[in-house]
């Protein structure tokens, strides 16, 4: 990084930091420095939020309940070096070091021989560091939003050209929520005849696989379920038209921060009432290659649609707790169902620190299991071959 900050304006109604069952979201934009659509909207949104607080009641409400992250530009040398605005494709896509930062992640199914970048590494440090429930990363050079996975193998369905996540009904969601409160995306039309996007939503896998993207790190390793929104044709496109970019897209943005109250929340305790870190709740049904647990408050959020779960809870070395719950839509409350776990015959001195998820590729070992029913097929065809030639 050539010295530069990547800054991020925390909103909310204690912004300094995390408050106990109030969820993390993000806005990231400007990975690509070249793609400047997003950087604008999120000075325009901190602007909207900021005036808008104690006037308007919905973002009140949402301020109150919400800690909102906004990270207007994750690539401030790739910006500057974009001399001339440009609709295309140009330099100023890379960081300074000439490497593309939505490349440059630990990915769940390649091995990554290329460094970790400075501007990476920041994100990495901020997601681990913070409970993030949910978040955004904005590009240009499209209109669609794209959801997890970008990469995939046989386990996750790519010989089919689609890479399905445990929780592929709640990206959908999340992708129709962006598109379909958008001016234009949700007709679907893309940039020109040859692209075109149903519902504007697409699997980010179908659309073009993708090694080491940012969307796919968010969710296997920080437990944050991220979309990639492509918000205009033109990569760089003329001041005059930035107005109108923020007409199209401010309910959007809006609407979408909101779904981070999908689904449940609640905090694991022992026997004493003391949280209980690093327990494992998921669930049941939909179970993360990285296991989802709860961070030092001994909290936990799940997205999830309406209806009715099994949710998890394991403190390890002890009988797994199951709870059945009945999800409504909570968004417009701003709260998502509260479901609270005590563990009796857990106490303050058998409670153990569970080492992070390890940064390897998690979903080969899938892949390995599907390949391994296939020798079996080419026998019985074998098989089958030589009856029909030995009579």
């Amino acid at each position: 990084l050539k010295g530069r900050d990547l800054w991020v304006l925390v909103l909310g109604r204690f912004p300094t930091h995390h408050k106990i069952g109030i969820p993390e979201f993000k806005y990231v934009a400007n990975m690509h420095g070249d793609e400047t659509v997003g950087r604008e909207l999120l000075l325009h949104l901190i602007d909207f939020l900021v005036t808008n607080y104690g006037r308007d009641p919905v973002i009140t409400r949402l301020l109150n309940y919400t800690r909102i992250h906004i990270m207007p530009t994750m690539n401030p040398d790739g910006f500057e070096a974009t001399k001339v605005p440009d609709c295309y494709y140009s330099r100023g896509r890379y960081n300074k070091n000439g490497e593309d930062l939505n490349r440059n992640f630990p990915d769940a199914f390649e091995n990554k021989s290329t460094s970790v970048q400075p501007e990476t590494q920041a994100v990495m440090d901020w997601i681990k560091n913070e409970t993030f429930v949910l978040s955004a990363n904005l590009h240009g050079g499209a209109l669609v939003a794209s959801y997890t996975f970008d990469n995939g193998n046989p386990a996750t369905g790519s010989l089919k050209g689609y890479s399905r996540s445990p929780d592929d009904d709640v990206f959908i969601h999340l992708a129709k929520t962006y598109s379909s409160n958008h001016a234009s995306m949700y007709k679907g039309t893309g940039c020109d005849k040859r692209q075109t996007f149903p519902e504007g939503i697409a699997n980010g896998y179908s659309w073009y696989q993708l090694e080491g993207g940012m969307q796919d790190y968010n969710y296997v390793w920080g437990q944050c379920f991220q979309i990639t929104l492509e918000l205009s044709c033109c990569k760089y496109p003329p001041a005059d038209q930035l107005e109108k970019f923020w007409r199209d897209d401010k309910v959007a943005l809006i609407e979408y921060i909101k779904q981070v109250h999908l689904g449940v929340k609640g905090q694991v305790t022992d026997k004493n009432g003391n949280p209980i870190p690093n327990a494992i709740v998921e669930a049941k049904g939909r179970p993360h290659i990285c296991p989802y647990r709860t961070n030092e408050q001994g909290e936990y959020f799940l997205l999830l649609l309406p209806g009715t779960y099994v949710i998890n809870a394991t403190v390890p070395g002890f009988k797994s707790m199951l709870k059945t719950v009945e999800i409504p839509d909570n968004t417009g409350n701003f709260s998502a169902l509260k479901q609270d776990f005590s563990f009796p015959e857990v106490s303050d001195q058998i409670k153990s620190r569970v080492a992070s998820c390890p940064k390897i590729p998690l979903y080969q070992e899938l892949a390995r299991a599907s390949a391994a029913v296939k020798p079996t097929i080419h026998i019985l065809l074998l098989m089958t071959v030589m009856l029909v030639i030995f009579k």
